[in-house]
């Protein structure tokens, strides 16, 4: 119970309970949120949570199954836009953010009934299975701002054009800067921004990009060091700000000999087979080799030849070819359309750095911390709720975060210690009943305090009886 009461007050102080609204799917929704923050699972899952944390007196809500809260998803769905810009209003009141953090994500199914579900470029690295693209938006702190899923065949590029829409239009921003990473703010995306006056750019070009600018003497690589280096484009209104960095240079190097190497074994058991197989043909072993090679994508500096002779096939390294390939090793440039004298380049730097704010949030929310995944829902609509509930899931887990920042506990240990509190009823045979909260044992008010949460004494007893309408033990599969 205790978990549950200061979940429930830290969605008050971001501005979540009142955005999702006082009425009975109000309360319904804050609930999804507060079980996904405490108990990663199903619906089913977050109304047996119910039965043994008093939701329905913390919350003041009449009782409920699962079949409600699948109901409440498809209104989480038609309310997304309107909840979100009342959070965006509740934190930033008329002093609206000017720069927008904004990356997406993909989440594999296990099933294949989900109607957004495709096959798509996968970032969990389980191929063979769907799954849907997840685009999240953040403000310079890294807090979320809205959430939007798209079909799971959808390119990076093609979910942008929604989120300028939403900070333009949802939020109302008149000077807005997104900040996007190399696969995401391409040229299509830039025309875009440059349609809405006082929208602007912070990305990063590809290795290929670097590599025309050198070829055209925009920039040289003589200014890749340590220190940020700027080069102004005046004729493209493009600002470049190059570095180098050589713990990233060292670690793509230690990648490419682990990668020589395993060619290098890859090829000796190949010759081992040739010495070992009087019939076996050499020119099927190096196809295997050249393949190899090939996948591991060290094909350009690297060569195979044979010798039939000794039956045995070489692999070696072309020594221009892997200088050529070295040059840019750790070496990046973000490029932005900000004018100079608005924003120095240490700012355009620093800003595009920021970007790790939204790895971290797929990170807690994709993860133990709060699982996207399973999807256990199949409807367009109920998919779309389901990771907008998550994501204000993640607003208070972060914001927990941040508060037992000195707590030698993770946001998972420090709610299972809180969730040892429980209430007692006190019945004094009358109709109305009590629930009293005991005085907390220190780990739990060390916590408590920490949250800035007061516990109150007492609390209604509702006489609210939370039951599944499933039950377990009808659909167990018995051995």
């Amino acid at each position: 119970m205790g978990a549950v009461v200061v979940v429930h007050q830290i969605a008050k102080r971001l501005g979540i309970t009142s955005a999702l609204g006082n009425d009975r799917q109000g309360k319904l929704a804050l609930w999804q949120v507060i079980a996904r923050v405490i108990d990663q699972g199903s619906r089913l899952s977050a109304v047996r949570l119910a039965t043994s944390h008093a939701a329905c007196d913390i919350l003041d809500c009449e009782s409920f199954n699962e079949n409600d809260l699948y109901k409440n998803l498809d209104w989480l769905h038609e309310r997304q836009a309107i909840i979100e810009q009342r959070l965006f209003k509740s934190r930033y009141k008329e002093d609206k953010p000017g720069l927008f953090l904004y990356d997406v994500t993909s989440s594999y199914l296990e099933g294949q009934d989900n109607e957004l579900a495709a096959f798509g470029y996968n970032r969990d690295k389980k191929s063979g299975k769907k799954q849907i693209v997840v685009g999240l938006l953040c403000d310079i702190t890294g807090n979320p701002l809205s959430i939007e899923v798209f079909e799971g065949n959808t390119s990076d590029v093609k979910t942008m054009p929604s989120q300028i829409k939403k900070a333009a239009g949802r939020f109302g921003c008149s000077e807005v800067t997104f900040v996007g990473d190399r696969g995401m703010i391409k040229n299509t995306v830039i025309d875009e921004l440059e349609l809405v006056d006082g929208f602007h750019y912070i990305t990063a070009l590809t290795k290929p990009q670097m590599q025309t600018l050198l070829t055209d003497g925009i920039i040289q690589l003589s200014l890749f060091d340590k220190e940020i280096h700027e080069v102004e484009d005046t004729e493209k209104n493009v600002r470049y700000i190059l570095r180098r960095n050589d713990v990233r240079a060292e670690e793509i190097r230690s990648s490419r000999r682990d990668k020589l190497h395993s060619a290098q074994i890859f090829c000796e058991k190949k010759n081992v087979y040739l010495a070992t197989h009087a019939k076996s043909k050499t020119e099927t072993a190096l196809k295997a080799v050249q393949d190899k090679i090939a996948q591991l994508k060290i094909d350009r500096w690297v060569s195979v030849d044979v010798d039939q002779h000794l039956r045995e096939i070489k692999i070696k390294q072309v020594v221009e070819q892997l200088a050529e390939e070295e040059k840019l090793d750790g070496c990046y440039v973000i490029k932005t359309d900000l004018e100079k004298s608005a924003v120095d380049d240490k700012t355009v730097h620093d800003r595009y750095k920021d970007l790790a704010k939204v790895e971290w949030a797929f990170r807690i929310s994709k993860t133990a911390e709060l699982e996207l995944r399973p999807i256990n829902v199949r409807k367009e609509e109920r998919t779309r709720a389901h990771v907008f509930v998550v994501m204000m899931a993640y607003m208070i887990v972060r914001e927990l975060a941040r508060l037992w920042d000195s707590v030698d506990l993770t946001v998972q240990e420090a709610l299972n210690e809180l969730s040892t509190l429980c209430v007692m009823e006190l019945n004094d045979g009358s109709v109305t009943k009590i629930n009293t909260i005991p005085k907390p044992r220190s780990s739990v008010a060390t916590l408590v305090d920490k949250a800035k949460v007061i516990l109150p004494e007492l609390l209604r007893a509702r006489g609210e009886v939370v039951a599944t309408r499933k039950k377990l033990h009808s659909e167990r599969k018995r051995v």
